[in-house]
């Protein structure tokens, strides 16, 4: 079993990315620079890949080392929704606001709304409840949630919304798949021919793909891969043989490093409106209208 790398260590990498000084990442880490210096060694000892070049003028990463940076920027954001998400069990049954987002807004935006919310309001409980577009839309209906955040294309007469952003579907495939060569872009039909990977039935992003498909005139096949989760969907791109359709928010590290690929699309519309759902008769106030201004200002920024 591969020994996991240490999550300081990562940081100190992360930080030397940013700063382009070990000295420099010590410091905001509250770290001697030695001991700083000590940790990146173990870390190249471990992945056994030279990170970091050294000089009088301060540090520079290495193409690797840019690579692992991007990796552990991506683990340190994951740990980070880790700890949100045990606090928000921790909170559940005192929590005074609780809220409802689809996973690309959970995984990807609500983290960082969610943090602001807590600096202004640290004695404040969240609880976040995560699922497809369908789920959130429950949620608010049954009066579960008092704010959702949904990624469909529309919404219902029952429920009052608000954009509060923007996003974009992209088709991605592995770097060996032969779309990833192609020099010109695909056509609306090439991707109902060809064997996607797909989120489930009620998910906004199958939901936008469908509508987008229908305004040029076709619709999806049946005999599509179908998964619940961003992550899956990104394991069977990655895997070589299947493209998928994905938010380009939820792909960025992927493309960065080379592990997914764009392909581009022509005649297809696949914008989307990111919005903010709630019950006509519960206008959000206090601790939802700060959250929903939050989300507004901050959007996918």
């Amino acid at each position: 079993m591969t020994t996991r790398p240490d999550v300081t260590a990562l940081e100190l990498l992360v930080r030397v990315a940013e700063t382009g000084s070990l000295g420099a990442a010590a410091r905001a880490m509250s770290m001697a620079q030695p001991n700083a210096s000590r940790s990146l060694t173990r870390l190249e000892r471990r992945l056994d890949l030279r990170l970091l070049v050294r000089s009088t003028s301060g540090s520079r990463l290495t193409t690797e080392g840019q690579v692992v940076a991007a990796w552990a920027r991506d683990a340190l954001t994951a740990l980070d929704r880790v700890a949100l998400g045990a606090r928000s069990l921790v909170a559940e049954q005192a929590a005074q606001l609780t809220v409802s987002a689809s996973l690309t807004v959970a995984e990807y935006l609500a983290p960082r709304w969610l943090a602001a919310f807590r600096r202004a309001h640290p004695d404040q409980h969240v609880s976040l409840d995560v699922g497809n577009s369908g789920r959130v839309l429950d949620q608010v209906l049954a009066g579960r949630a008092s704010l959702g955040f949904v990624e469909s294309p529309s919404v219902p007469r029952t429920v009052t919304s608000t954009v509060v952003a923007r996003d974009t579907l992209v088709v991605v495939v592995a770097p060996s798949h032969p779309w990833a060569r192609r020099r010109t872009p695909l056509r609306p039909a090439d991707l109902v021919a060809a064997d996607l990977a797909l989120r489930e039935a009620g998910s906004g992003t199958r939901e936008t793909l469908e509508r987008a498909l229908a305004k040029a005139g076709l619709a999806l096949g049946a005999a599509q891969l179908e998964l619940a989760s961003t992550a899956a969907l990104k394991a069977a791109a990655s895997e070589g043989e299947t493209p998928a359709v994905l938010s380009e928010l939820s792909v960025v590290a992927e493309v960065m490093t080379g592990q997914l690929v764009v392909v581009a699309v022509r005649d297809l519309d696949l914008t989307r409106a990111l919005r903010a759902v709630w019950l006509p008769s519960r206008r959000p106030s206090g601790a939802s209208a700060e959250l929903l201004a939050i989300a507004r200002a901050q959007g996918g920024s």
